[in-house]
C-alpha cells in the first residue's frame, strides 16, 4: 500500500487573507471546510489541495518547501509576476542570479514561491503548478518515493524529484546543503491512506521506511504527526479524510 498526498498545509496568521491571496494567484476555488478551515481546491490536474491554516508563531528563516509556477512566455510570466504584485507579493533576494531566469516572489506573509521563466526542460510537461520545490536530502527523496509509490524522475548529484504517475506537479529535493530548521516549518504536507487502507498501518509502514513521530504540541488528533529522514514534519490523516 501506499498514502495518497491530500494537501498541502500552510501556516497563517491571517489564513482567510493568505488564501484569498494564493486563490488569486493560482486561479483555484476558495471554500471553508469544516474540518480543514480554509481551503484551496485545485482547478487544474495539480491533485492536492492548500489547506491554510492559523498559527501565532512567526515566521523564521526560509522555508523548506515552496511552490514553483510555471510560464508559456516571458510575456506570461511577466502577467503573472505583476498580478502576484497586485495581489500583495514583494520581490525577494535569496540569492539568485539573473541568467537562472525565475523570479523570487514573497506571499503576504513571507513564504518565497518562483515564478519560472519559458523554456524550463525539467518542467516543460507540467502545469501552471509546476513543482512543489524543497530543500532535502537524496535519501529524503527515495522515502517520498516510498511513501507516496510515486516514481523518481530525476536522481542525479543528489539531486531527487519523483511524480505520480497520473501527472500534476514534481515534488523536488535540491540536495546538500541543507537549510538550518528554525523550529516547526510553516508548510508541511498531509497524507491519508488509499481506499480501504489503515491509517495505523500505513504509519507503521512509513515508520519502517524512515519516518519518525514527532510531538509539536498537537494533543488528542484523529491524525498522526510523523517527520520525514530530513526531519521535516507531515501528518497522516485516516482514510475518511478527502
Amino acid at each position: 500500500m501506499s498514502c495518497q498526498l491530500i494537501s498541502l498545509c500552510v501556516d497563517a496568521h491571517d489564513p482567510p487573507a493568505l488564501a484569498q491571496f494564493w486563490a488569486g494567484v493560482l486561479g483555484w476555488d476558495l471554500v471553508q471546510d469544516p474540518q480543514n478551515g480554509t481551503v484551496l481546491l485545485p482547478s487544474d490536474d495539480t491533485g492536492f489541495r492548500i489547506d491554510v491554516i492559523p498559527t501565532e508563531e512567526p515566521k523564521v528563516g526560509q522555508n523548506h518547501l515552496h511552490l514553483d509556477l510555471t510560464s508559456t512566455s516571458l510575456e506570461d510570466q511577466r502577467r503573472t509576476v505583476a498580478r502576484a504584485l497586485e495581489l500583495g507579493a514583494r520581490h525577494l533576494d535569496i540569492g539568485q542570479r539573473p541568467e537562472e531566469g525565475h523570479v523570487v516572489l514573497a506571499d503576504p506573509e513571507g513564504n518565497e514561491f518562483c515564478v519560472i521563466g519559458p523554456g524550463n526542460s525539467f518542467l516543460a510537461d507540467c502545469g501552471f503548478v509546476g513543482a512543489l520545490a524543497g530543500d532535502g536530502s537524496q535519501a529524503c527523496g527515495y522515502f517520498w518515493s516510498e511513501a507516496l509509490g510515486w516514481p523518481l524522475v530525476w536522481d542525479q548529484d543528489q539531486e531527487t524529484a519523483i511524480r505520480s504517475p497520473h501527472g500534476g506537479p514534481k515534488l523536488t529535493w535540491g540536495g546538500p546543503p541543507l537549510l538550518p530548521k528554525t523550529g516547526k516549518h510553516r508548510l508541511h504536507l498531509d497524507l491519508a491512506p488509499l481506499a480501504g487502507g489503515n491509517q495505523q498501518a500505513e504509519v507503521d509502514r512509513l515508520l519502517s521506511l524512515g519516518a519518525t513521530r514527532v510531538d509539536i504540541g498537537q494533543g488528542d488528533v484523529s491524525w498522526v504527526v510523523l517527520a520525514d529522514p530530513d526531519g521535516h514534519e507531515f501528518c497522516v490523516h485516516p482514510p475518511t479524510v478527502a
